[in-house]
């Protein structure tokens, strides 16, 4: 088998009092909110590297990076990522490409998508064209439209080095 693929999903409640980060990059609410969670709750990068270690079958970020384990508290998902990156291309795997999607009522992640791809390919040691961010409402329905959180899917390919 020369291609494996992997979904992830991953979802936090917007609460006050912590920064909003979404792949890697502090983004302003309008209210003030960010992710809970024991890292810094970076939805959109915990996706993704469910997505990478389920296309190996090596379990989920909490084998690797446990919430209950102090030495986690306020990780920097990007950081994290790259430590899966160095996983997966240790059992000989390269990333071909990621494709995500936000799913938030607010705010607009428009203006950052340009960066937040940078970045990502940079962590995944890719190219900018193998990384894909979208962004979508949920119409107003369920907890992510009364904006009481904000989740993220993700699908990877990997091929064989």
């Amino acid at each position: 088998m020369h291609f494996r693929i992997g979904n992830g999903y991953d979802i936090h409640r917007l609460v006050p009092g912590r920064p909003l980060i979404l792949g890697g990059h502090k983004i302003d609410h309008p209210e003030g909110l960010g992710l809970d969670g024991h890292s810094d709750a970076d939805v959109l990068i915990h996706a993704l590297m469910d997505a990478l270690l389920g296309a190996l079958s090596l379990g989920d970020i909490g084998k690797y990076f446990p919430p209950d384990d102090p030495k986690w508290k306020g990780s920097k998902s990007l950081l994290l990522l790259e430590q899966v990156v160095k996983i997966i291309r240790k059992k000989g795997w390269d990333v071909v490409n990621v494709d995500l999607i936000l799913v938030l009522e607010r705010p607009k992640i428009k203006p950052y998508i340009q960066s937040i791809c940078t970045a990502l390919a940079h962590a995944l040691s890719i190219d900018l064209d193998q990384v894909s961010v979208k962004a979508t409402t949920n119409e107003k329905l369920g907890p992510i439209g009364r904006e009481e959180g904000i989740a993220c899917y993700a699908v990877v390919l990997l091929s064989l080095s």
